[in-house]
């Protein structure tokens, strides 16, 4: 059982779609592994919130009644907004069934938002007794020391040898513990059946190229009306490594440094660019799409309105929610690349950690057991993807996932301007490079 269910949590429907499309496929390159130098976590007055030119973020939505408590000794927990809410609501409730002489109060932070959030909080003490941390962030507040170290406590469990290992890489610094994983969220293309028939393309069949993907986008953007082929969101760094950065490394490229005196940026890079340039110049991404900064980006696909888009596991269920009046069918494949038959997929999502200043450090470490669990894993999660990436660098935020970051900068100019895309590259290249060596 456990070698079977130990993954985090990810919808089943999804993880039958995606591996029955991966017969003949390679996977992306291998995550690196090598730490960078020792930096630090961002900082409290770094923010993650969009351009002033965009609006501002929505308060997000409250936890659901079984995951909040009013109890005076109910453990505090932070979580990130966005596409795994209900998921997360799900493990807290069941934990709090179960614990009721120490529930869990559940509280989502408006992910543009978290990571400073969190930065602040560990800067003045006020911090919950353990959060959901975007785990490519880890390695950073890791390597701050702004995290319990909680190793000497979970190092003998079973469970560990089989959890998650994009996660646990993540979770684990100079051969310490930080942190489990809560669930993963896996990059996909869902792609809109209805429409495929309605542009007379065969549903069974999604594109397996990124030209043959393009052919397919004409044809359902030129049904007319607001029905366009492709989503690629303007102004979230995020969601574009999320959705674009598989669809490089399923071409073979590569794109952060993981450590000082690598070359980020390499591959082929431009070809995929290109390929990007050309399809938001074609008219087959929604003009709203240029100033979408992930608070709406889950939202997309459910309105029925797209032929294709790069999105996550997440949104099998919130389509469905959306879809109630103007049903539609939909698949989901792995994102191709440039050549026919490659595919790759970002496997993201968060761990738990404590954060430094908790003062209920060892029943957080039994939530992270209970999440571990064979009875929360089979009556839970779902069983999971093994097959994707996750980058490891301490400077992820920075040269990515940033709304002031080279990689979002690079994407806009590829986007929305004419610039020469050597250049555009060269750019790239020297932030990242420069940012990778602080």
């Amino acid at each position: 059982m456990r070698n079977r269910l130990r993954w985090p949590a990810i919808a089943f429907v999804a993880i039958l779609a995606i591996s029955g499309c991966t017969s003949g496929a390679t996977t992306a390159p291998s995550t690196a592994t090598s730490a960078a130098p020792p930096t630090t976590a961002p900082s409290a007055s770094a923010s993650e919130a969009p351009a002033s030119s965009a609006p501002a973020a929505p308060t997000p939505e409250p936890a659901a009644d079984c995951a909040r408590s009013t109890d005076a000794g109910a453990m505090q927990m932070w979580e990130r907004s966005g596409g795994n809410k209900g998921m997360v609501d799900q493990l807290v409730c069941a934990w709090n069934q179960a614990h009721a002489d120490k529930k869990i109060n559940l509280s989502y932070i408006v992910h543009t938002e978290m990571v400073a959030k969190i930065a602040q909080g560990i800067a003045t003490g006020d911090v919950p007794d353990l959060m959901g941390m975007d785990l490519i962030y880890a390695p950073q507040f890791e390597d701050a020391g702004q995290l319990v170290d909680i190793t000497d406590k979970i190092k003998d469990w079973p469970e560990l040898k089989t959890a998650s290992p994009g996660h646990m890489t993540v979770a684990t610094y100079k051969d310490r513990l930080y942190g489990v994983p809560l669930y993963a969220d896996v990059s996909s293309r869902f792609y809109n059946k209805s429409l495929f028939k309605a542009a007379g393309l065969d549903p069974a069949k999604p594109p397996t190229s990124l030209p043959e993907l393009r052919t397919y986008a004409d044809k359902i953007t030129k049904l007319g009306g607001d029905t366009k082929g492709y989503y690629l969101p303007g102004n979230c760094a995020g969601c574009n490594i999320f959705t674009v950065g598989p669809l490089v490394w399923a071409s073979g490229g590569q794109i952060e440094a993981g450590k000082c005196g690598d070359e980020p940026l390499t591959g082929n890079i431009k070809p995929v660019l290109q390929w990007l340039r050309d399809m938001s110049k074609s008219g087959n991404v929604p003009d709203g799409a240029r100033a979408e900064t992930g608070e709406t980006f889950h939202l997309q696909f459910g309105s029925g309105k797209l032929g294709m888009m790069g999105t996550g596991n997440f949104n099998i269920s919130l389509a469905r929610d959306q879809m109630k009046g103007h049903e539609f069918d939909f698949g989901i494949s792995l994102l191709p690349g440039l050549d026919a038959g490659k595919y790759a997929s970002f496997i993201g999502g968060d761990i738990v950690v404590v954060p430094n200043g908790s003062k209920r450090v060892d029943d957080s470490v039994e939530f992270m057991k209970f999440l571990l669990s064979d009875n929360t894993q089979v009556e839970v999660y779902a069983k999971a993807l093994s097959v994707g990436r996750t980058p490891y660098t301490l400077t992820f935020f920075e040269q990515i996932n940033s709304p002031s970051g080279p990689w979002l900068q690079m994407l806009q100019k590829v986007y929305y301007t004419d610039d020469d895309l050597d250049t555009v590259i060269n750019d790239a290249k020297t932030a990242m490079k420069a940012i990778s060596c602080q």
